[in-house]
């Protein structure tokens, strides 16, 4: 098979996987030094940084042959559809004549499960051990580790990599028990685990060898069984605490060629999938916590984001004062994000807030309106009842972007 159609196969193979961004790689440049490729701040793969940079990863398969027949995944052992596979070198050609291309700033690999776990991670690894130790590439590097391969061999991967992933696929023992039978929530969890230990080790001593600079990140596919939102977030919620995951990505289910009949016919919303990544963010970046976000079983509203639905189940705490209130509560309102609540801090040390300077910070002023009080404000809405104000701000339907990771919530 030539090798322009194996790139065809295995790069198409590979786009189920979304846990391929990129961040906190070292700082790495070849200006000045035998080397080839650089690191630079945060990406994800084919869009923006959130300085405006583009990044783009070559996100590839070593190859979709799989010994693995996990019901939801298109390249499992009975599915039918076409393979093939690289040798490393075919790889690491590709990932060199791309970056002398400008193609791309680094290499996403994965791979379906061949021989054995082992001899899977083995071939993984000597992509990436061969670019850093003979081609000298400083670029971005992400491996997707098997679980059940040997530790020895994880760590080694790690040495050679920006960021390793683990995915879960699946948010509980049963869904994978009955989805993908010939894997273990046990063995997923360990292998992150001993990644996370070996992360550890290294910060707790600067002089180690490099080890996943990155961190690590996992996957979570949604739709693929009956399980709700709240025992997703929960999971996500665990692994964050349990393993310091940098990420957890959120994949909407897709319906795949002669599938099992036990699966969905129909995607998921693709609006379910971003108000996941809306509530992840929350949790990462506002201190929320998922029962928070949802207070028993059922998935999130689609009709409005997570902090919005959050704040119309707390109208006890609202309208927040601007020129009283915590840091923290103020980025709790619904249309004021991170930046904006501390600049909001930073300027009623001088004089007190007015409605007029949450203009000129460019908050979201049709979402925030009931739910604060300024100098010269006080909202007239704040009486009316959550439900009516849900439906003056339920979002219409609109066309959801291919990156909603990029897309979270002020």
């Amino acid at each position: 098979m030539e090798l322009t159609d194996k790139l065809e196969i295995l790069a198409d193979a590979a786009k189920y996987d979304a846990s391929c961004a990129s961040s906190g790689a070292a700082q790495r440049s070849s200006r000045g030094k035998d080397g080839l490729g650089a690191t630079n701040g945060t990406g994800i793969c084919h869009s923006y940084t959130p300085d405006g940079r583009c990044v783009s990863l070559l996100k590839i398969l070593l190859t979709n042959f799989c010994l693995y027949d996990c019901q939801y995944c298109v390249n499992r052992r009975s599915s039918n559809v076409p393979r093939a596979r690289f040798s490393p070198q075919e790889v690491i050609r590709l990932t060199i004549d791309f970056y002398l291309r400008n193609y791309i700033d680094g290499l996403f690999l994965s791979s379906g499960i061949i021989q054995s776990p082992d001899y899977t991670m083995e071939q993984l690894i000597l992509v990436a051990k061969t670019l850093r130790q003979q081609h000298q590439f400083r670029g971005y590097i992400h491996l997707k580790t098997i679980p059940d391969a040997a530790p020895e061999l994880i760590e080694e991967a790690g040495r050679w990599a920006d960021r390793l992933s683990v995915n879960i696929e699946l948010p509980t023992d049963r869904g994978i028990e009955t989805l993908a039978p010939e894997k273990s929530m046990h063995t997923i969890k360990f292998a992150m685990g001993s990644i996370r230990r070996r992360i550890d080790e290294k910060a707790e001593e600067p002089k180690a060898p490099a080890f996943s600079p990155a961190g690590q990140s996992t996957q979570m596919i949604v739709g693929a069984d009956a399980t709700d939102d709240s025992t997703i977030l929960n999971t996500a919620q665990t692994l964050y605490s349990a393993y310091r995951l940098r990420r957890v990505y959120y994949s909407a289910f897709s319906p795949i060629p002669q599938s099992p009949s036990g699966l969905p016919q129909r995607p998921p919303p693709m609006m379910r999938e971003h108000r996941l990544y809306q509530a992840d963010f929350l949790m990462r970046g506002y201190g929320f916590q998922a029962a928070e976000l949802l207070d028993g079983p059922g998935n999130l509203p689609l009709d409005i984001d997570p902090k919005l639905a959050w704040a119309l189940s707390h109208r006890d705490l609202f309208p927040l004062d601007l020129n009283l209130a915590e840091p923290q509560m103020i980025a709790r309102v619904p249309g004021i994000g991170l930046r904006n609540a501390k600049r909001i801090a930073e300027l009623r040390r001088s004089r007190r807030v007015r409605y007029a300077d949450l203009t000129r910070l460019r908050c979201s002023m049709e979402k925030l309106k009931p739910f604060i009080i300024t100098a010269d404000y006080r909202p007239q809405r704040d009486t009316l009842p959550s439900e009516a104000l849900r439906r003056m701000m339920s979002e219409a339907p609109q066309q959801m972007s291919l990156f909603p990771a990029l897309q979270e919530a002020a």
